[in-house]
């Protein structure tokens, strides 16, 4: 399909909010690009799970990290962490927590449509 298609997170199409956590969304063709912000103290398992119901992280994300600081963590004691200028691909099955007392932002172009969704 020919053509240029712009969006803008000044003026997201949906937005998230759940505890320390801010999801905008933007729409483009048939998919959508999320932009997070981690407040510092948040965990996946303490903000997120109560909203989802699962034990661990079960959306797959693909994105870049523009400020901030998470680590990631697997049941079985692997992970690591991402900071600004990273690009990662995190699978399902994590948990997630921001790293100081900075803000994370991260913009995502694989899970943004699930992601945080009740």
């Amino acid at each position: 399909m020919p053509g240029l298609e712009v969006n803008d997170f000044s003026a997201p199409d949906e937005v998230r909010s759940p505890d320390r956590t801010t999801v905008e969304l933007v729409k483009l063709g048939n998919g959508e690009v999320g932009r997070y912000t981690f407040q510092p103290g948040w965990k996946w398992s303490e903000c997120i799970k109560p909203a989802v119901g699962t034990d661990t992280c079960q959306v797959e994300h693909v994105g870049y990290v523009v400020s901030g600081r998470l680590g990631i963590s697997y049941e079985d004691g692997t992970g690591g962490e991402v900071g600004a200028g990273s690009v990662y691909r995190i699978a399902p099955g994590h948990d997630g927590w921001v790293i100081g007392d900075d803000p994370a932002v991260v913009v995502e172009f694989q899970g943004a449509a699930t992601y945080a969704r009740v």
